[in-house]
């Protein structure tokens, strides 16, 4: 049996910690004593925890210290709102932790699918941590990457639902430390694929070899929840399947009924008849007893070799077979031990690739970076780095998620889920929401990711529209909940329209009632048009006002307690 030898250590010192702690606690107790027994039970918390995994130096950001003193809340602009139809979609300028916050009061538990790519930590020019480019030489890089990383995604797993996924995209100086941090936050039963991506087939930069690819790391909320697999989209050329029969359309497959490959087996080694009455078998030394179509013998050796299908699958599906001339090579013979006139193939029909379930591959080959690029200067615009809005189609698609899904991108970049999501959706007919969260360092979010979407809508003439909304805070420091309570209801509309994908602005049909104030003024002169109201939970209508909103045919929408909950702790 092995020695945990660390195993044994930890409990030598937890020894000597109890026998410190027995000395202390004997001792005269004043304050500096209960200290020192505060200090030590943190010493032993820390011996006993975590034994596997990875473990990191934890860093506060800034935004951490902005948090502990203010209450983020959204501000919409509305000069920049898109209002072209379809789908109400969504994008947050700010501090991601702090968008991330704001989502977590709202869409807890109803984000279907999450894309980021985050910075991939090179050491180079491509990771801001506090306002400052953290470079290799840098003691703590990697600990402020996966420290960066872990608040993030403890909140994208709240977000998700039960039957959600993740896909980040990372390179290879981050995919090792962050496949442990992921099976430690989502699980590791949760895991389903690390996937290679082809990023680039042309650069000759590197070491000692070429640099072509970079990783999805792809988790599931609770992979127990998924009851189907993922699909790749059949590529199907229906020009190939020229023949017809009662079955429909077909082709010839490309792979003979016998492969010499094929092991051999007790059924699938018999006598299969030809148009012209011959009995043909695959090669080997024994034969059938009796010469008549389907009559089998067990083959004695692998040089006794068999057909692709079974004795009886072969007997039920007779009608499924082309005979062609066989060829001088032709391997197969027929009873007497010469060689075949005829080659066996199978039909191939159209219906069955459509309903054919492909399980994609774990390495992407189709979607390289030029494409992203290639996308973005397209639209007149600059930005390096830009995944090819395949990729992200690919991924949402390979989930078979229904088309109404809510999508979340929190390290956004230049807009690319957001171009997948609307391009998807022209393609397909779904209604997929997308809601988009980055900073504004160098004005991106303002010059590049709305910029973005809104050519995109313009261009190709998508049924989308965006809301823009910014990130601001409230102090609350030293102040009580009802000092600042007010403040908060202000900005209570935005959230209602994020959870919801609505528009109040300028919209009759819809109205949303905060304080009894509203609603009286509301009472006196309802608009003809309006047909929905978001009234806030603690705002009790009278049995008239109830009547009223009944004749009038007003659905009320009660806004959730959960919008106000945490402001009072």
């Amino acid at each position: 049996m092995a020695t945990n030898i660390s195993k044994e250590k930890r409990e030598k010192l937890i020894e000597k910690i109890n026998a410190i702690k027995t000395f202390i606690q004997q001792a005269p107790q004043d304050k500096n004593t209960k200290n020192l027994l505060t200090y030590i039970a943190e010493i032993e918390k820390d011996i006993k925890g975590k034994k596997y995994g990875l473990v990191f130096e934890e860093h506060k950001e800034a935004i951490d210290d902005i948090l502990e003193n203010n209450v983020p809340i959204l501000k919409e602009d509305e000069s920049l709102f898109i209002d072209n139809g379809g789908q109400m979609n969504f994008l947050i300028e700010g501090d991601n932790l702090a968008s991330l916050q704001l989502l977590e009061k709202i869409l807890k538990g109803k984000i279907d699918l999450i894309y980021i790519d985050p910075p991939y930590n090179t050491g180079g020019n491509d990771f801001v941590y506090d306002d400052k480019f953290i470079d290799s030489t840098d003691l703590f890089n990697h600990s402020k990457w996966l420290s960066f990383m872990h608040s993030r995604l403890c909140i994208a797993k709240n977000l998700l639902s039960l039957t959600g996924f993740i896909f980040i995209s990372i390179g290879d100086e981050e995919v090792s430390s962050l496949k442990l941090l992921c099976d430690d936050i989502f699980g590791e039963t949760n895991y389903i694929s690390c996937c290679t991506r082809v990023a680039k087939r042309t650069s000759n930069k590197g070491t000692f070899f070429k640099p072509t690819k970079d990783y999805v790391l792809v988790y599931a909320k609770n992979v127990s929840s998924i009851t189907w697999k993922f699909c790749a989209g059949n590529k199907i050329n229906i020009k190939d399947f020229k023949y017809k029969d009662e079955n429909g359309q077909y082709k010839k497959n490309g792979a003979s009924l016998y492969q010499p490959s094929l092991d051999s087996r007790p059924n699938q080694r018999y006598y299969i008849k030809c148009p012209d009455g011959s009995l043909i078998i695959p090669p080997g030394n024994v034969f059938p007893e009796k010469e008549e179509d389907g009559a089998q013998v067990k083959p004695l050796s692998n040089n006794d070799k068999c057909w692709r299908w079974s004795r009886d699958t072969y007997l039920s599906n007779k009608s499924k077979l082309i005979f062609t001339k066989a060829s001088s090579s032709c391997p197969l013979i027929d009873s007497n031990g010469n060689p075949s006139k005829w080659n066996i193939y199978d039909k191939v029909y159209l219906s069955d690739k459509e309903n054919e379930t492909l399980l994609p591959e774990d390495v992407i080959y189709d979607y390289v970076n030029s494409q992203g690029t290639k996308s973005v200067l397209n639209l007149g615009l600059n930005f390096s780095f830009a995944k090819p809005v395949g990729l992200v189609q690919f991924l949402i698609e390979i989930t078979k998620l229904p088309n109404d899904i809510t999508i979340l991108d929190f390290f956004a970049g230049s807009g690319t889920t957001g171009h997948a999501v609307m391009r998807l959706n022209a393609e397909d007919g779904g209604n997929r929401k997308f809601i988009l969260c980055t900073n504004n360092e160098n004005n991106i979010c303002r010059d590049i990711t709305y910029e973005r979407i809104k050519r995109v809508i313009e261009k190709e003439k998508y049924k989308a529209s965006l809301k823009y909304m910014k990130v601001d805070f409230v102090p609350i420091t030293d102040k009580f909940y009802y000092e600042y309570a007010d403040e908060l209801l202000k900005h209570v509309k935005e959230l209602v329209e994020l959870e919801n994908g609505i528009n109040f602005n300028g919209n009759k049909e819809l109205t949303i009632i905060i304080t009894e104030e509203e609603l009286d003024n509301f009472m006196n002169n309802i608009p003809a048009e309006c047909k929905t109201i978001y009234l806030g939970h603690d705002i009790l209508p009278t049995k008239e006002q109830e009547e009223m909103f009944k004749n009038n045919k007003i659905k009320v929408n009660i806004i959730p307690d959960y919008y106000y909950r945490d402001l009072e702790d």
